[in-house]
């Protein structure tokens, strides 16, 4: 979907399909068809942007063979999909009955995350449509916490220094320009905005930036305005935004607020979990400990790291963080000249939510990803931005 800013620009939407990972091509093909095609009829658009997600074996593959990239620039075309956005966050196994930690790997200290990240950038550069010049890619942001020490710091700084003199040659090439923000998220060496500040004025490249996730943001308790606008003033580039909610709960010493909370307790993805106290953040790196004894502080709300749809805030006693959302929106597109121009929709958890909630028929969640783009739509709109054929 796309936007007119009142400057003029256009401002992209689209949805991530890391909600259906597939890990092969045929895999993607077939994700297409099956789930991206439904939504966009559902929003009755003739065109739908996605924000494709790659498997390190689906990348490989349509770098090194220039028909199976031609094919799937023809099934999106034929579909009436596009693609402006990648998310190179997760390498490979995103829908294994266990994830956990093993999404922060490969990091950025090894070449394989470099080598990935170069693929999707060339492969992104043929997808984009044929009037857009600029696409964007989110990554891990550096490594998990407790894997870096001086010396792996290093090699995720001369690792990022290398993609962007590819990223350099990429555009001097296709003619395309090709961006990759850190997606800061609780738990890894860049938890906040903040922390990605230093490494990226370090490097210094304007291909290099920030991926903006909200439900992070919120988890951390960050600030939408003090968030960007310290970035702006940095001269750190907000790459793309991905629009996500995390879960709420106000009263977490309440029992029917844990019993509440413990039902988003599962054991597919990280849930960090973290309050708010005078000394700061404090948290854990899931739900399951957050919920057992005095893990963490009980008298502030918490917030943990689960993507809950958008437009269905969860029952009472907890609830999302969409404000969070609706801040952060109002700065990036709501001004003068948008802070970003790729928006991507990432509730990645629908199978992972309750029992109850969960949809139990591909129409079902076509149904509920095409609901979270018409509340994106709606808040875009609201903010002044016109919405394009």
């Amino acid at each position: 979907m796309r936007f007119r800013h009142p400057d003029g620009s256009t401002v992209h939407l689209a949805y991530c399909t890391n909600v259906h990972p597939a890990e092969t091509l045929n895999g993607v093909l077939a994700q297409l068809r099956d789930h991206c095609e439904p939504v966009r009829r559902r929003l009755g658009r003739d065109r739908l942007g996605i924000g494709l997600w790659l498997s390190g074996d689906a990348a490989r593959t349509l770098v090194t063979d220039p028909s199976a990239l031609r094919g799937l620039r023809t099934e999106l075309d034929r579909r009436g999909l596009e693609v402006v956005t990648l998310n190179g966050f997760p390498y490979e196994g995103f829908g294994a009955e266990e994830v956990k930690y093993r999404v922060y790997k490969p990091d950025w200290a090894d070449p394989e995350r470099l080598d990935h990240t170069t693929a999707l950038a060339r492969v992104l550069a043929v997808l984009l449509p044929d009037d857009v010049n600029e696409g964007s890619i989110s990554t891990l942001p550096l490594a998990w916490r407790t894997a870096h020490d001086a010396e792996h710091a290093e090699s995720a700084r001369a690792a990022l220094r290398t993609l962007a003199a590819r990223l350099d040659a990429v555009a001097e090439l296709t003619g395309r320009s090709i961006r990759v923000g850190l997606e800061p998220e609780p738990g890894c060496t860049v938890e906040t905005t903040g922390d990605a500040i230093a490494p990226l004025t370090a490097i210094a490249h304007d291909r290099i930036g920030v991926c903006v996730d909200t439900c992070h943001l919120a988890t951390s308790f960050e600030d939408p305005h003090t968030a960007l606008d310290a970035l702006t003033r940095a001269r750190v580039p907000v790459v793309k935004t991905q629009l996500s909610a995390a879960l709420h709960a106000e009263h977490p010493h309440l029992p029917e607020v844990r019993e509440a909370l413990a039902a988003f307790a599962e054991p597919r993805f990280l849930h960090q979990t973290r309050t708010l106290t005078a000394a700061g953040l404090r948290g854990t790196d899931d739900l399951p400990q957050a919920l057992e004894g005095d893990a963490i502080p009980d008298a502030a709300p918490w917030r943990a790291h689960f993507h809950v749809p958008l437009h269905a805030t969860p029952a009472a006693p907890l609830t999302s963080t969409l404000p969070v959302l609706r801040a952060a929106l109002a700065r990036l597109v709501g001004g003068p000249h948008p802070l970003t121009r790729h928006l991507e929709v990432e509730t990645y958890t629908w199978q992972a939510l309750p029992p109850e909630l969960r949809p139990r028929a591909r129409a079902q969640l076509a149904d509920g990803i095409a609901a979270e783009l018409s509340l994106a739509r709606d808040l875009l709109t609201d903010l002044g931005l016109k919405e394009l054929p």
